[in-house]
């Protein structure tokens, strides 16, 4: 499928047109960002490893019946995705308390929520992503009561497969963002999961140690994300025997020279 023009540009992805209305390529870029983009940098490697990893949590969740925005991966970091009108609200959900609602409440970090907690924000950058009420959402359209309703029932339906599937690999989902979208086709409008689930977008924990695998790495200074998101693709299955993304390109070199 030909790549068009770019439609849009975000954080960490790039959006462009193909030939089917109703398709998109969504491109995975290595720039990290915190703090609403105070903080940024370029890591190598980055989005290829989110590409990878959003691509296998996509399709297991395709195969409980939650229906997303991704056709498939076309190559290490572009996938075909559905095109849809995203809903401006980010839904954040919380299995431990930690990060700025452990600031913004007083709450210990790393308190056990007994139910998950389910936050909603405003997705403008400018204005920080402020967080906001449900009433919020209603009363200035951004979404409707029964997009809601199907959204939230959806969030639990992930929530709960989440922490099943990375348990099994001894991580603790800690938290997460989500976003939803409206695809438009044949006449009719469905919710769909739209933009990517990662480390760019979870707080995942080693169930052992507490160590830290996503994007805090990069917030808190703790050390290069690679090495943590490499280590997350790999539980996964992802990666296999290969122990990060460089390594992976140095085979493939290897393996070319092989053949010459």
């Amino acid at each position: 499928m030909k790549k068009g023009k770019k439609l849009y540009e975000g954080k960490a992805k790039i959006i462009y047109a193909t030939s089917d209305k109703n398709l998109v390529i969504q491109y995975f870029k290595d720039d990290a960002t915190a703090f609403n983009n105070l903080k940024k940098t370029t890591i190598e490697g980055k989005g290829v490893l989110n590409n990878r990893i959003s691509e296998h949590i996509l399709n297991n969740l395709s195969q409980i019946g939650i229906k997303n925005h991704l056709v498939k991966r076309l190559n290490m970091r572009e996938q075909i995705i559905k095109f849809v009108e995203i809903i401006p609200i980010e839904f954040i959900v919380r299995n431990v308390a930690t990060g700025s609602i452990t600031k913004r409440l007083g709450i210990e970090d790393g308190t056990v929520l007994k139910h998950p907690l389910l936050e909603f924000c405003l997705k403008d950058d400018e204005l920080g992503d402020p967080l906001i009420a449900e009433e919020h959402i209603l009363a200035f359209d951004w979404a409707t009561k029964h997009e809601l309703e199907k959204v939230k029932k959806m969030i639990l339906r992930i929530n709960d497969f989440m922490i099943g599937m990375f348990r099994g690999v001894g991580i603790k989902l800690i938290d997460f963002k989500l976003e939803f979208g409206r695809f438009k086709s044949n006449g009719k409008t469905e919710i769909i999961l739209a933009d990517e689930i990662s480390p760019d977008t979870c707080r995942l924990w080693d169930s052992i140690t507490d160590k830290k695998l996503d994007k805090d790495r990069f917030r808190k200074n703790l050390g290069d994300l690679i090495p943590a998101y490499t280590e997350v693709a790999k539980r996964l299955g992802i990666l296999h025997e290969q122990s990060n993304v460089s390594s992976v390109n140095v085979t493939k070199l290897r393996s070319i020279k092989k053949k010459r």
